[in-house]
């Protein structure tokens, strides 16, 4: 209401923060992952004596520096200026409460840069001791990252009991450290770090399997091996710490993966169903091929097999962001801010006054209904629907008259307890000129050329 609406065609706002995301998540935690896998790896070598393993990780070092420190920064850039367009409320909220976490974290993110820069070009040419010591300074920063932007993440679910005592009331930065360690906090700290390790093993796949197994037969198949090993950790943990996650998730957020679980049988799958699928068959297929392909014939695993097993990586950690995007509907803020930046304690004022009537961004043409209801779709749709892209809304609403649209519009507005669609969508907002407003801008896209019935405005 108090930012303009970024319309992205077909595909949706929402989905330009998705694939930015997926991208940085792989790259941004192959960053902590990667950090520990160095200098644990150097020191292996250091003791063995294994010469062979210096001269690949110094190889491993320059991949990892280009890219964490290109990809993985450009793309951290594109979700801030992705998510301050797509929902700038939220952003807000997020920078006013945690101003002092991210003014940390990017203290942080400037060690890693740094020492990761440094921990490259000093490979031969400083003290074996004192190059793997900033090896650990870059793996602490990096660590220390994770635990600040895991608590921002968790808070966006499950912002606490505490934190929601106060929104709103100017005082919620007082409250920090309660939502920062929210109640979602420690499982997904260690679901990320087992993810984090993971990954680390996985982009290590892909520099040693580019090792010519006929010339360093033993340096191939010892990397291979032990850089599969680092999955280990994540997938005999994460079950138990799935449980634990969902355990700490609120009812009402916790019923749209029951909802689609429960009625798995009669092929009903709600879309946290599929995902949940998706998530198990990657990672059994992940550790079936670094199993039988890396680790039992470490000679024979190629690049091509290792690009398979990271390619598998995206899609399990894509389909894990999405689940828990997914998690957090109605909500952007859990229980705080609706998915369309309506604050919840803003919703019995905005049903009074109008929602327009509280809207900076109403141009001043917007007097026909088509012109009311297209800023009202605008402010309180575009967020998650596009009208003929991704979850378009001539799909959703085919095949209904005027009367059909106004009525679902108006289950929306009243809300009800027992509405299906409480669990995944906000209320719509505003007045009864409100929802005939929408009504007459929806009907007129799906049923072009239909009746528009005009109401005398109060």
């Amino acid at each position: 209401m108090n930012y303009p609406f970024w319309e992205i065609p077909h595909i949706g706002s929402g989905w330009v923060i998705g694939m930015i995301a997926i991208f940085h998540v792989m790259i941004s935690q192959f960053a902590v992952g990667g950090g520990l896998y160095l200098p644990i790896a150097e020191r292996k070598a250091y003791k063995e004596g294994r010469e062979d393993w210096l001269a690949q990780l110094v190889d491993h070092s320059k991949f990892f520096l280009i890219l964490t420190g290109v990809f993985g920064t450009v793309s951290g850039v594109g979700i801030w200026f992705a998510i301050g367009l797509t929902h700038p409320e939220a952003t807000s909220t997020l920078i006013h409460n945690f101003v002092f976490g991210w003014a940390i974290e990017w203290v942080f993110f400037m060690v890693e840069l740094t020492t990761a820069a440094v921990y490259y070009y000093t490979w031969n040419r400083i003290d074996p001791k004192l190059h793997l010591k900033v090896g650990w300074v870059y793996a602490g920063a990096s660590v220390a990252t994770l635990v600040i932007i895991n608590g921002i993440l968790a808070f966006m679910l499950t912002p606490g009991g505490t934190w929601l005592a106060v929104a709103g009331t100017g005082a919620e930065a007082s409250k920090f450290w309660n939502a920062f360690f929210n109640p979602t906090y420690w499982p997904s700290l260690l679901m990320r770090a087992g993810v984090c390790t993971s990954l680390a093993g996985i982009w290590a796949l892909i520099t040693s399997s580019r090792i010519d197994g006929e010339e360093q037969p033993d340096l191939k198949a010892s990397l291979v091996k032990w850089s599969v090993k680092w999955l280990v950790p994540s997938f005999v943990a994460t079950p138990f710490l799935l449980v634990w996650y969902l355990w700490m998730v609120p009812d009402t957020q916790r019923a749209l993966l029951s909802l689609g679980i429960d009625t798995i049988g009669s092929g009903t799958f709600s879309q946290v169903t599929r995902i949940a699928l998706i998530i198990v068959l990657t990672s059994a297929t992940i550790i079936g091929v670094a199993y039988f392909l890396a680790y039992r014939t470490p000679l024979e695993f190629t690049l091509g097999h290792a690009v398979a097993v990271l390619l598998l990586a995206l899609v399990a950690t894509g389909s894990g962001e999405y689940a828990r995007e997914m998690l957090r509907k109605p909500f952007v803020i859990g229980n705080h801010m609706y998915s369309n930046g309506v604050r919840v304690s803003y919703v019995p004022k905005l049903n009074e006054t109008g929602y327009l009537a509280n809207s900076q961004w109403v141009w001043n043409g917007a007097t026909t209904n088509y012109s009311r209801g297209e800023a009202i779709y605008r402010g309180e749709c575009g967020s998650c629907h596009t009208m003929n892209g991704y979850r378009a809304m001539k799909h959703l609403m085919a095949g209904r008259d005027r009367a059909n649209i106004q009525n679902f519009v108006t289950m929306l507005h009243e809300y009800k307890a027992d509405s299906p669609y409480r669990k995944f969508m906000p209320p719509m907002v505003g007045t009864k000129q409100d929802v005939i407003d929408l009504t007459d801008y929806l009907n007129a896209h799906v049923n072009p050329g239909g009746d528009k019935v005009t109401t005398a405005r109060r």
